[in-house]
């Protein structure tokens, strides 16, 4: 694995824990909430969520896309990171969402297509970082 895939992971890693703590933390925070299950409520760590494991979970997230985009789909800009992005992101949401819908009573149907289209968002600004950082530097 080269230093450009590492770098653009790690870009990708700040960039996922940031806009994450504002489209979950901040601006859906109410309404995911409110769209949670009773016999949920205390699953959420709340103010005690672990830092350094979810920047471990973006860090992973991010690396995946590293390395598809510099591997296998040759995506060099941010332009081809965020559409790519927003493709794995409204997938991986998807399929994860409703799985969780089906198997359990956490969420409303309201909080899963809002949580998919979040992650499609967050999706295309973390995809856009990979792919900007993957291709700074080469001419073109």
């Amino acid at each position: 694995m080269d230093t450009k895939v590492l770098l653009a992971a790690l870009a990708g890693a700040v960039t996922s824990f940031l806009t994450g703590w504002i489209i979950w933390g901040m601006a859906l925070k109410s309404f995911m909430e409110s769209n949670t299950s009773e016999a949920c409520v205390g699953c959420s760590r709340g103010e005690e969520m672990v830092l350094w494991a979810l920047f471990i979970g973006c860090f992973a997230w991010s690396l995946l896309l590293a390395l598809l985009f510099s591997r296998w789909a040759g995506i060099s800009t941010f332009k081809s990171g965020a559409m790519a992005g927003i493709w794995v992101g409204f997938l991986i949401a998807l399929g994860m969402d409703f799985f969780m819908y089906a198997g359990s009573h956490m969420f409303t149907m309201n909080a899963v297509i809002v949580d998919i289209i979040a992650n499609a968002i967050q999706g295309a600004l973390v995809g856009g970082v990979v792919g900007l950082v993957l291709g700074y530097g080469e001419a073109k």
